[in-house]
């Protein structure tokens, strides 16, 4: 068990985390925030975490990375939130548009855009797939790494060929149950289409933003329920 601090440094962490993809030491994290304690007392919270599965430390930097047990505790601690400017911005996309395809493009490109990944829209009952953001993959700081790359298209491709398979949810790191999939993260929901069971999916690397992204999946569906 880890008490109400504890549960704070590792959201802080994972939010400092997806904003500088650079490992996060306690000095850093001590200045920019009170906790209450002095940074020596912080280190010890770090080494808790560490015992307890929610912090790693790669070999080359004295700093601190969430492991996929934290990444998990922040998403489940999320609120289910909208956000009024992505919804206005949707609306303006697709109102008008009669055709479901060309509504499923529209907002492919869309949430390629805003959430810095992959985009994959799909009709369960036709094997149509519409995909957008591979460029989107390339400006994540993950991309300079090869390895990242080569099991990012090998899950993309098995995504792709089993699309019809893949279960709603949110998926971080070794949840995916693919061996080069640890560093990703696949955000998968149905969507309000009428008359037709679709998805649409962010896949992306772990270290994505999960409150921008989630909002952006909330909001959506919320405008398609309203428009059509």
């Amino acid at each position: 068990m880890i008490n109400e601090r504890q549960e704070e440094i590792i959201k802080l962490l994972v939010k400092e985390y997806i904003k500088n993809a650079e490992p996060i030491s306690s000095k850093f994290l001590s200045e920019k925030y009170d906790f209450g304690i002095c940074p020596s007392s912080l280190r010890i919270e770090f080494q808790i975490l560490i015992r307890e599965g929610y912090l790693e430390q790669p070999h080359t930097s004295a700093g601190r990375v969430p492991t996929d047990k934290a990444y998990r505790f922040f998403v489940d601690n999320l609120k289910e939130e909208y956000e009024e400017k992505i919804e206005e911005e949707l609306e303006e996309i697709i109102r008008g548009i009669k055709d479901h395809y060309r509504i499923a493009s529209e907002i492919t490109k869309y949430l390629s855009v805003h959430s810095s990944g992959f985009a994959i829209f799909s009709f369960s009952d036709k094997d149509i797939i519409i995909k957008e953001g591979f460029e989107e993959i390339y400006k994540n700081p993950e991309a300079k790494d090869f390895s990242f790359i080569q099991g990012f298209i090998d899950y993309m491709k098995n995504i792709e060929s089993n699309i019809k398979e893949i279960t709603p949810g949110l998926y971080i790191g070794g949840e995916n149950h693919a061996k080069k999939a640890k560093n990703i993260t696949l955000i998968c929901s149905e969507c309000n289409l009428p008359k037709q069971k679709a998805f649409v999916s962010i896949l992306g690397p772990k270290r994505m933003d999960y409150e921008r992204n989630i909002r952006l999946i909330n909001s959506l569906n919320k405008v398609l329920k309203e428009l059509i």
